[in-house]
């Protein structure tokens, strides 16, 4: 079970990761057409979700995958509203939640500690 486990972990964050660098591409190779336009940030995110999905399956179990899935989708928002032209009403409220839960799971997984 553990080595399925594991196969899986990794296929899913080795796809994650092929989404994030190369949407086009594994549209393309997947389901026969590029990914264009907005399809590619939203497979670029659906990218940084398996990756975490693989981490969850990692000791360290789900919490490691949610603050790993909550950086990178909040780092990847971000990232698009600086840059790009596009961008709804609900990115900059929904950058601001994933930095708060982002703090809030790195101090659950830090144990709640704080640094004198």
């Amino acid at each position: 079970m553990k080595k399925t486990l594991a196969l899986a972990a990794v296929s899913e964050a080795a796809t994650g990761l092929a989404l994030v660098i190369f949407p086009s591409l594994v549209g393309r190779l997947l389901l026969g057409e590029e990914l264009s336009g907005i399809a590619v940030p939203v497979a670029r995110v659906a990218g940084i979700a398996l990756i975490s999905l693989g981490v969850a399956c990692w000791p360290g179990g789900a919490l490691a995958g949610m603050l790993s899935y909550s950086t990178g989708v909040t780092v990847y928002l971000a990232y698009l509203g600086l840059t790009s032209a596009s961008s709804g009403m609900l990115l900059w409220p929904a950058v601001v939640l994933h930095v708060i839960l982002t703090v809030l799971l790195a101090r659950a997984a830090g144990g709640g500690r704080t640094r004198a």
